[in-house]
């Protein structure tokens, strides 16, 4: 078998309704999906989520190769592009082609992925992540609602601006599955995105914990700051997650020898062989570790083979335009499907359709950090909470 070309797709999740975090707000609702396909000499297609950057240089390190060697490809891979630096799209690049490898490897076999990667169960632990900044108390009821209508337990928001507004939405959220659970606790999780210094997500998180148990603070100040993560560890009893932005092993090392992180992350578009590497390195440090992303069925697969998988990040209750799973949510998990590979189905008529009335890629929103992240000395003012004035400050 032989790797023979690829193609590129760029489908879209429309949401309904403002998403983001504290850096900014899709205000329509509208997310790009990118989307890889390599083809094959034998009429097998794998898919892979991620961008196509530079995606001529990439492939050319695994083009004419057997794309059952996966993981030596992975690394043909970064090998080819490490002069400019395998970091940010180009490693996601790198994810997206992987991703679509090992969905060939499994669909050789005649197995789903998670069954050729040595996983047991097809239960993948899930908890509920709305992106919900941008939304108002009644909207963010209703989406944590639908979310625990699932069964979910565990929930994660959107926050970091506003102290007082994040003790009231962790508490609505709060309320809502503990009704959906008839009583049993629910575990809630704050995101700040990097919005924060060292000194302000100490206060922060120590003021949300005067009146709530929260499991995680995920990435509290900039992505690379060892030492910061580690200060705000000391000083809050929540854990700290951190690692969905993190692009290669040697970037966790750092935080890792430092004691900077309890709950390691690995961004769902780093694709399948960067996850379960990271796994290992949390594994020798008894480190749990938890996948992030918008669709990341490539990292589900991969995390019912590893030993310290804890949770996994629920956003879609629905798939992107033209996209189909082969899994479905019960009782607060993902459960996966039977069919080989990853179970991922590709409509390009209705990707197609899908992708006519997209404009030019947005300025703004949560892919751009604000001017004045890291450097606010009050809180954002509650009413200008909104998708156009995430940066405000009170006159």
């Amino acid at each position: 078998m032989r790797i023979t070309g690829y193609r590129t797709l760029t489908t879209v999740k429309a949401w309904g309704r403002p998403v983001g975090d504290a850096n900014g707000v899709f205000a329509d609702g509208v997310i790009r999906v990118p989307i890889v396909l390599v083809e094959t000499d034998v009429g097998i297609t794998g898919v892979g989520l991620g961008p196509h950057v530079e995606i001529e240089t990439v492939f050319a390190a695994i083009e004419g190769e057997d794309p059952r060697g996966v993981t030596a490809l992975y690394d043909r891979m970064l090998r080819r592009v490490f002069k400019a630096g395998h970091a940010g799209a180009v490693f996601g690049t790198i994810g997206a082609l992987d991703t679509a490898l090992w969905d060939i490897k499994a669909q050789a076999a005649g197995e789903p992925l998670w069954r050729l990667l040595g996983g047991r169960d097809r239960r993948v632990p899930a908890y509920a992540s709305g992106l919900c900044i941008g939304l108002g108390d009644d909207e963010l009821v209703a989406a944590y609602e639908a979310y625990a209508a699932h069964g979910l337990r565990v929930a994660k928001i959107k926050g970091g601006l506003d102290v007082d507004r994040d003790r009231d939405r962790l508490i609505l959220v709060r309320d809502v599955l503990t009704a959906a659970g008839r009583g049993t606790r629910p575990g809630l999780m704050i995101d700040v995105n990097e919005a924060l210094t060292r000194k302000q997500a100490v206060r922060h998180v120590a003021e949300l914990e005067r009146t709530l148990d929260l499991i995680w603070v995920e990435e509290p100040v900039r992505r690379w700051d060892a030492e910061g993560h580690a200060a705000v560890s000391r000083g809050i009893r929540a854990s700290v997650a951190t690692g969905e932005n993190l692009t290669g092993l040697e970037q966790y090392r750092p935080l890792i020898a430092a004691g900077a992180v309890d709950v390691v992350q690995a961004g769902a578009g780093w694709g399948v062989t960067h996850f379960l590497r990271v796994a290992a390195l949390a594994h020798a440090h008894d480190l749990p570790v938890s996948p992030i992303g918008n669709s990341p069925v490539g990292l589900l697969h991969a995390a019912t083979s590893v030993p310290n998988h804890l949770v996994s990040e629920l956003q879609e209750l629905q798939p992107p335009s033209g996209l189909s799973f082969d899994l479905h949510i019960e009782d607060g998990a993902f459960v996966l499907g039977d069919s080989p590979g990853l179970g991922v189905r590709v409509d390009e008529e209705a990707i197609l359709a899908a992708g006519l009335g997209l404009a030019a890629p947005p300025s703004d929103g949560p892919h751009v950090r604000p001017e004045r992240a890291g450097q606010r000395l009050l809180a954002v003012v509650r009413d200008s909470i909104t998708p156009d004035r995430l940066d405000a400050l009170p006159s």
